[in-house]
């Protein structure tokens, strides 16, 4: 809980806070059931082109702190994620254009921002979902045999995944995928969105290093923030994607 939250509780009334903090608890509900029936949609219904929507947080912006700050969810999710989402649309738009026109002369640009955008709008959807207040621990069930069988146990998955993400040059990520050609994990850097990759790689739990999404707090300790990322990792829905795959 935030201090500003913690402060803003204690100058309650008794009555006026049921009131306030029953009103906030079903505005969290809403919220979380927006979320859920957003992501089933988009499990089960063809988006239309240039119609990708920004997905609402599963959680209130504050819910990260301390590990992520209000500041940062905010901007991130409103500013940086929004930005993927409409850059995506109109992408998918002009490539549509192109189409109708049949002028394909920006192929190469709108191929590139498709790229970018698309990857920026999924990874970031992955992540925000990955993430969670109650998060933390170890996971368990068939993502744990998983991971035993591949990195041996799960303090030489953390490692690797931390230093993969620590290490990424510039921008991009760090990710837990499964490759379905090689039928088990595997851990890749992404620099960007959309370079060093591997073909078919579903990502399962995904770690933002670009400084949008730490610099706030953390400024240029990069490291420090990753760290402290595992302690809000949702397990059960790296689990949950991880047993959807089968």
């Amino acid at each position: 809980m935030s201090k500003g939250r913690r402060e803003f509780l204690k100058q309650l009334s008794i009555g006026g806070g049921a009131i306030v903090l029953g009103s906030a608890i079903s505005s969290g509900l809403k919220a979380q059931d927006t979320a859920l029936k957003e992501k089933t949609i988009r499990a089960t219904t063809m988006i239309p082109q240039g119609n990708h929507l920004l997905p609402p947080l599963p959680y209130a912006y504050d819910a990260l702190e301390p590990v992520i700050d209000v500041e940062t969810v905010t901007l991130h999710h409103d500013k940086h994620h929004a930005g993927y989402v409409r850059g995506l649309n109109h992408a998918e738009n002009m490539m549509a254009k192109a189409r109708a026109e049949g002028d394909f002369a920006m192929v190469k640009h709108w191929s590139k921002e498709l790229a970018f955008h698309g990857s920026g709008h999924i990874l970031h959807t992955i992540y925000w979902e990955n993430l969670s207040p109650q998060g933390g621990g170890t996971p368990a069930g068939k993502l744990a045999d998983a991971i035993n069988a591949e990195f041996g146990n799960f303090d030489t998955l953390k490692a690797q995944l931390s230093a993969a993400s620590k290490s990424v040059e510039g921008s991009g990520w760090g990710i837990l995928a499964y490759q379905p050609i090689f039928q088990r994990l595997v851990i890749l850097q992404s620099e960007i969105h959309q370079n060093l990759t591997q073909w078919g790689a579903m990502p399962l739990l995904v770690i933002d290093v670009w400084e949008h999404a730490y610099y706030l707090k953390y400024q240029n300790a990069r490291a420090a923030y990753v760290d402290k990322l595992f302690d809000i990792i949702n397990w059960q829905d790296v689990a949950a994607r991880y047993e959807k795959l089968f």
